[in-house]
């Protein structure tokens, strides 16, 4: 920040936003600094929503600062993540926003070390990598600004304190529904009674190992300007024998690179898509192409292809899901069904790896004997007449159609929900009910097993 700058600052009335308005608003006269304060308001909790902004509403009257307020009801996207994390992605998208409607020059979050503790826990018990372990940077896209970062919420209720400040609660918080509420409530503080001072510790592992990846990401950057061209079409190609001869770890970020300049909004695509095409670059023969959430790769004998769009189309996305339309599913591979905004990731596993997948059986997940079918696999809608062997219907057929019927499924939702086939059949009507015929048995050796996760980049290779 310099002085004279036009600044947003996000407000939601709680104890950390209401220090950083009012140290920011006391630095104001100084550096020359034009203040406008921004609230969302989701409706999620009824009256203390509606007193959240009241509250905000007020301290920005007092204070003579302006302010924006925006209402947003969060809608729960199928195989889309918590509604905490649409509503964090929406508040930055409209931030994003807000800054160029009107003029601003940066944006203040008021993150905080516990929240910077708090994400780099949520990242390791993902079993993340580099990226995500050095937790969130002080600025981000040039114009978001984490001042409040190295500062524990301690300090900040001191603060509070010390001047008298009030500031409302978000009863949300206590839920035990969302999992970062849980690092926050059982984990760090069982943590403190180890190592009390385990809140700024964590937060300077995240501040070196950022410098790690900042310097990790120049090296990969420098190595696609060498490695890899674009064609005039928009296609990147890499030359599969240079990508073979690098680190795998260089390989991983090479291709996340690549995949970012596919995906629509430039994040990061989850470990598993990463090591698809990584594998797929290595292993796959000539003519091979499997799909992607914005893109197709495919291989010839010297390069891997990444472009935009679904394979043979210049569209920069699929949005629109054909019932008839069919996707090639390799082994192993990540393909991404635009109807449910999902990503579907298949593999072959041994039976001892895959038993404990067995006694769970969640119902993102499915395992099947990889011997009682041949390739290929596709993923591909319903269609009339579609028949299969529901699992727990003692061998009997029935009508795709119907166990959508009975599931109460709408007719407009039924082409969206995707259908895993192999030339045997129907192995999975995705999400909703396997075959008989591919089940596991005592003599299988070898599972699929197909896993389905949410589309959105929310999950990225951290």
């Amino acid at each position: 920040m310099t002085t004279g700058q036009h600044v947003l600052v996000a407000v939601s009335g709680g104890p950390d936003s209401t220090a950083l308005l009012s140290l920011v608003a006391a630095l104001a006269t100084s550096w020359n600094l034009k203040l406008t304060a921004v609230h969302f308001n989701y409706g999620l909790r009824g009256a203390e929503s509606e007193g959240d902004e009241a509250f905000v509403s007020e301290l920005c009257r007092a204070q003579g600062i302006s302010l924006i307020v925006q209402h947003h009801t969060l809608k729960k996207r199928p195989g889309a993540s918590s509604l905490q994390e649409l509503a964090r992605e929406f508040r930055y998208d409209a931030l994003a926003r807000l800054r160029v409607e009107y003029g601003a020059d940066r944006i203040l979050t008021a993150h905080t070390a516990n929240d910077q503790a708090e994400t780099v826990l949520l990242w390791l018990l993902r079993g993340s990598g580099l990226t995500g372990l050095a937790g969130m940077p002080f600025s981000r896209d040039g114009f978001i600004i984490r001042p409040m970062l190295a500062v524990t919420r301690q300090h900040v209720m001191e603060y509070l304190a010390r001047n008298r400040l009030t500031y409302r609660r978000d009863s949300s918080n206590k839920s035990d529904r969302y999992r970062r509420n849980r690092v926050r409530s059982e984990v760090l503080p069982l943590m403190e009674k180890i190592v009390p001072a385990v809140v700024p510790l964590l937060q300077r592992q995240a501040a070196l190992l950022r410098e790690d990846e900042a310097y990790l990401e120049q090296v990969v950057r420098r190595l696609y300007g060498s490695f890899v061209s674009i064609d005039a079409a928009g296609r990147q190609r890499l030359r599969r024998r240079e990508c073979a001869a690098l680190p795998i770890a260089i390989q991983r970020r090479l291709i996340r690179l690549m995949l970012r300049k596919v995906e629509a909004k430039g994040l990061a695509s989850s470990f598993r898509v990463v090591e698809a095409v990584r594998r797929f670059c290595l292993t796959r023969k000539q003519g091979a192409i499997t799909a992607l959430r914005d893109g197709h790769v495919s291989c010839d004998r010297e390069y891997l292809w990444l472009s935009k769009g679904p394979a043979g189309s210049g569209s920069s996305r699929t949005t629109k899901v054909n019932s008839h339309e069919a996707v090639a599913v390799s082994i192993p591979s990540t393909v991404y069904w635009p109807g449910t905004d999902q990503e579907i990731h298949v593999q072959v596993l041994p039976r001892e790896t895959a038993l404990p997948l067995l006694k769970t059986r969640p119902g993102h997940l499915a395992v099947f004997d990889a011997d009682r079918m041949s390739e290929p696999l596709m993923l591909r809608g319903w269609r009339n007449g579609d028949c299969f062997h529901p699992i727990g219907m003692g061998g009997k057929r029935k009508k795709v159609q119907d166990l959508f019927t009975d599931m109460k499924i709408a007719r407009p939702e039924r082409s969206a929900i995707p259908l895993l086939t192999a030339p045997e059949g129907i192995l999975w009507v995705v999400g909703r009910r396997e075959d008989e015929r591919f089940r596991v048995h005592d003599g299988t050796s070898r599972c699929l097993v197909v896993t389905v996760s949410a589309g959105t980049a929310q999950e990225g290779v951290r």
